[in-house]
């Protein structure tokens, strides 16, 4: 069942490279999981990108992930693009630790949750200035 990419996001996917922060938001949010989370028995603990991205892409979930290189890696922004991906990238983040991030995102949430709203796909950068569209 392919969602149309135009429906508010039913969930927030939060890449595994961010596992303390996707926890800590699934715990208090029910709409968040992660790799790992019961709700989600077909991706687990350590898939790759390959794996995750089609089934998240099927069910219309915004994915929020860590990267501050995606903007050099177009085999990466290619394939979140191909799987109708809304995507939301901590580009600055790559040195923060949970709480960092934690907080970036609580901060954004408010935007990352309008712009989620919106027809995909699209990758969009989050940062301590708000949203800012990479693709």
């Amino acid at each position: 069942m392919h969602l149309p990419s135009w429906l508010p996001p039913e969930r927030y996917f939060i890449d595994e490279n961010m596992l303390g922060v996707a926890k800590a938001l699934a715990y208090v949010r029910d709409d968040c999981v992660h790799p790992g989370h019961p709700d989600i028995p077909e991706i687990p603990r350590r898939a790759l990108d390959p794996e995750w991205l089609p089934i998240v892409g099927e069910r219309g979930w915004a994915v929020i992930m860590r990267d501050k290189k995606i903007r050099k890696r177009p085999g990466e922004r290619q394939r979140l693009l191909e799987h109708n991906v809304r995507a939301f990238c901590l580009t600055g983040a790559g040195n923060q630790r949970n709480w960092g991030m934690l907080e970036l995102l609580v901060r954004n949430w408010p935007r990352i949750e309008d712009r989620a709203a919106e027809p995909g796909p699209f990758i969009d950068a989050v940062t301590s200035a708000g949203l800012r569209r990479l693709m």
